[in-house]
């Protein structure tokens, strides 16, 4: 017997993605009248969904009362393309580090006061660190969210320790604020950050940043092993790594000291 049930859909969100896809067929700022007639949908009915987007910044409207799409939707793709440039240039460097180590190797990126991992390389041995790719941890339990709040600067750390109350995920987590800003400005001025078990027991992490073109912080990276195998010789390949990174990011030390 054929099933008679069709996909379920959200009629508001496909009004909503018509009017964008109207809008985006035209050069210049499009009239009320026009979006009602490209896209079948009554005018009171296509100006209630366009003033929602417009409300959360994916449409604009001009001094004219014209329609276009919003800066919102140029953020997101432009975070898409840097998230797929990131990725594809970070992992060989990545998997050479992952090799020469042979440990686990992370790149994070920051979403408010946590650090996600976005993509990581393990080694083929029996034993070693997994983290869970998508996993989310507080920026003052990690190496590289140390460095971002130091770059950020005492006011932010002191901001973050008020908002987050510093939570401790083990008896080594830093959740002083005085001891947490020694750490984070002490890693921005070495270059690098540890982790001493202070997001898991037996678990420790060296971190360096890699910027973009910009100047900007876009993503840390890091090497997790158990404890009793961290070697500090290793700071010197992850700098190393993560400046490479950096340079194909675009990143320019020199232009950016200027």
């Amino acid at each position: 017997m054929m099933d008679t049930k069709t996909e379920s859909r959200i009629q508001v969100i496909d009004r909503a993605a018509m009017l964008m896809e109207a809008i985006s067929r035209y050069s210049k700022p499009v009239k009320l009248k026009t979006l009602s007639a490209d896209t079948g949908l009554a005018p009171s009915t296509a100006y209630r969904i366009l003033h929602s987007l417009i409300s959360n910044r994916f449409v604009e409207r001009d001094s004219n009362g014209d329609y276009r799409l919003g800066q919102r939707l140029l953020q997101l793709g432009n975070r898409l393309h840097t998230d797929i440039d990131l990725r594809a240039v970070s992992l060989p460097y990545m998997e050479a580090l992952c090799k020469q180590l042979g440990e686990t190797i992370n790149l994070t990126i920051r979403e408010g006061d946590v650090v996600i991992y976005f993509e990581k390389v393990t080694p083929n041995r029996m034993m070693h660190v997994n983290q869970i790719v998508g996993s989310r941890a507080p920026l003052h339990v990690t190496a590289v969210g140390k460095l971002m709040l130091g770059l950020a600067g005492e006011e932010a750390i002191q901001a973050y320790a008020s908002r987050t109350n510093l939570p401790a995920y083990t008896r080594n987590t830093l959740s002083s604020l005085p001891e947490l800003e020694e750490a984070c400005i002490k890693g921005m001025r070495q270059g690098y950050a540890l982790d001493n078990e202070e997001a898991e027991i037996g678990v420790g992490c060296i971190g360096v940043l890699i910027y973009d073109r910009s100047g900007n912080v876009s993503a840390g990276l890091s090497v997790s092993a158990p404890i009793e195998r961290r070697k500090d010789e290793w700071i010197a390949e992850l700098k190393r790594a993560g400046e490479d990174i950096s340079r194909q990011l675009g990143y320019r030390r020199d232009s950016q000291s200027q």
